[in-house]
């Protein structure tokens, strides 16, 4: 009798924008986890370097109506069709079939930024220098993430290094599944709010496989069809409209 075929894990997140007070707190715990360089001096919103951005969107209405929401935006994690994927001539990006997360590999980089231009939701970013840290704070760099060099493309990848300490901590205790709970980005850790929440999207039981399937949850630009894994949710209706089709009306 052959043992039942494994079932592939599809680790998504959810942001729940109603809670998100746009701090910051995930930017900065996803550049110390991932040891993104600090901006040089010089350095414009073109030119930076980050995984993670805090948006800000508006309803466009005068007050007292005015309303804003902030948007965490990175790596979407497509899963149909990945643009980046798609485009990329030296196969330096991919689809991890045992997790769903999209790397990117920066030794196969070449820098042409096809996946930038292919990307509908700007969420790559070009290294135009080599990483360089303040005197003294290089000692504090994570050690299960390679820095990169400049000339090559960078995005989330949902913190693979925590990912691969989570598997190896499995392995050392004769698992070869994780435990939910055990694999969480540096990103949903930090957040003050908890206004985000990660997790196994084929796990019918996980908190988020749970959340996506309520009506205030939405994705990004979903009329393009590229299935992705991080979905957002809101009570507003404008908030919800705006993140599926990009415009307020």
């Amino acid at each position: 009798m052959n043992p039942a075929k494994k079932v592939q894990a599809r680790y998504g997140m959810v942001i729940d924008l109603d809670l998100c007070t746009g701090c910051g707190a995930c930017m900065v715990a996803c550049a110390a986890e991932n040891n993104v360089p600090p901006a040089q001096t010089g350095t414009t919103e073109r030119t930076g370097l980050t995984w993670m951005r805090v948006a800000k969107a508006e309803n466009g209405l005068p007050f007292p109506e005015a309303r804003g929401v902030y948007f965490p935006v990175l790596c979407q994690q497509c899963g149909n069709g990945t643009p980046c994927v798609s485009v990329c001539p030296q196969e330096a990006v991919d689809v991890d079939p045992e997790t769903g997360v999209v790397g990117q590999m920066a030794e196969r980089c070449l820098g042409c930024r096809y996946c930038m231009a292919a990307c509908p939701y700007h969420a790559r970013y070009f290294n135009w220098n080599d990483p360089v840290w303040p005197a003294g704070m290089e000692k504090t760099l994570n050690p299960a993430v390679a820095t990169r060099m400049r000339g090559v493309v960078e995005k989330c990848n949902f913190c693979h290094g925590r990912y691969q300490a989570a598997k190896a901590k499995a392995a050392v205790e004769g698992r070869r599944e994780l435990q939910a709970g055990e694999y969480v980005p540096a990103c949903v850790e930090a957040c003050p709010a908890g206004a985000m929440m990660f997790g196994d999207l084929n796990q019918p039981a996980s908190n988020v496989a749970q959340e996506v399937k309520k009506p205030e949850a939405f994705r990004l630009l979903e009329k393009l069809g590229t299935g992705t894994k991080v979905y957002y949710k809101s009570q507003q209706e404008w908030v919800r409209h705006m993140g599926r089709d990009g415009r307020n009306s």
